[in-house]
């Protein structure tokens, strides 16, 4: 239990909790107070998962608070999660717990960056992933989510070059799916999901022969799993390559006992509460995104205490950035986000 202050009486009606009272309480008074819908990423902390309104991935959670009927959204993730939340709900105040929370991979391009090379390739059709900073998306034709960039690639006609960016993983998957020669692939990564290796995934497939590998596309070990499949190390059917949403759908259909996780560790904690009776092991304990773990209990009781930290895009940003979800969307509903 952690103690909290108690907040003095205001006009609208916040009385604050007892000292002694959890703090989860004081969370859940000062929502109520300020009108906002509480969201969590997949890959937070369990303590902030469980005290969210809503947990999932970044495209979801942004959806939800678009259609939101509170004023205020408070986005526990990093900071594109945030701005695309704001993107889709221009008119609500969306606040992260703290400002800081970047994102190697929306790093990884800059909208300069992405402009020199859209005058590279001349004509080329801009497909961004939704981790990316809003002003990359103001310069994107369509965004994807890890759950569909099939299908927005092969919605592009064939005769079409096609610009994918920024994670050079799911570009390869896309590449290796669609079998297009004009897809042209940034070089950019999760530096979490980089580091799940192919090595270290054999290892555990060896030690673990039973198991079913959730792998998700972000990570540098997802050549090596079709591999292990290829090569009959692992049946075929044991290998699938996932975005966060499919794979708590994965799990609970599963009929394995135990399985192999290839993403950001926390995603353990919503596929066990998924299916309970699954043994989840991550394939790399170590693939921890300590910008995701920057919102913490403390961080999201003095967002909302203080209102901090707002995020804001500029509205003509925002207006050409929206255009790219939207045509992202209207392709189809997609099952999840990262």
């Amino acid at each position: 239990m952690v103690a909290t202050a108690v907040l003095e009486g205001t006009e609208q009606g916040y009385v604050g909790v007892e000292p002694d009272q959890d703090w989860r309480d004081e969370v859940r008074a000062l929502a109520r107070w300020r009108d906002a819908v509480l969201l969590a990423h997949n890959y937070q902390v369990p303590e902030i998962q469980d005290v969210a309104d809503h947990v999932g991935d970044s495209l979801a959670l942004s959806r939800i608070a678009a259609d939101s009927a509170a004023s205020t959204i408070v986005f526990c993730g990093v900071h594109f999660m945030a701005e695309t939340a704001k993107i889709l709900g221009p008119g609500k105040t969306v606040l992260i717990p703290d400002e800081r929370a970047g994102c190697s991979l929306a790093d990884s391009i800059d909208a300069e960056q992405l402009r020199g090379w859209k005058r590279d390739h001349p004509g080329a059709v801009v497909v961004s992933y939704v981790n990316t900073t809003a002003e990359v998306k103001a310069e994107t034709d369509i965004c994807c989510t890890s759950s569909n960039a099939v299908e927005v690639v092969e919605s592009i006609p064939a005769e079409a070059e096609v610009l994918f960016l920024p994670d050079q993983f799911l570009g390869a998957h896309v590449q290796r799916i669609t079998g297009r020669a004009n897809l042209h692939v940034w070089a950019g990564e999760c530096h979490v999901h980089a580091g799940i290796n192919g090595p270290e995934l054999a290892a555990k497939a060896a030690a673990s022969p039973d198991a079913e590998l959730f792998i998700h596309p972000e990570c540098g070990c997802a050549t090596s799993a079709l591999y292990l499949a290829g090569e009959g190390a692992v049946p075929a059917d044991r290998v699938k390559i996932l975005s966060t949403g499919g794979m708590l759908d994965a799990a609970r259909g599963t009929s394995a006992g135990e399985v192999l996780v290839a993403t950001e560790v926390g995603m353990l904690h919503q596929l066990r509460r998924a299916a309970p009776d699954v043994d989840f092991r991550a394939v790399n304990e170590r693939a921890s995104c300590r910008y995701m773990k920057m919102i913490t209990p403390a961080a999201l009781l003095r967002c909302l205490r203080e209102g901090a930290d707002e995020v804001d895009v500029d509205a003509a940003t925002a207006e050409r950035a929206r255009g790219a979800v939207r045509r992202m969307i209207a392709i189809g509903q997609p099952g999840g986000g990262e």
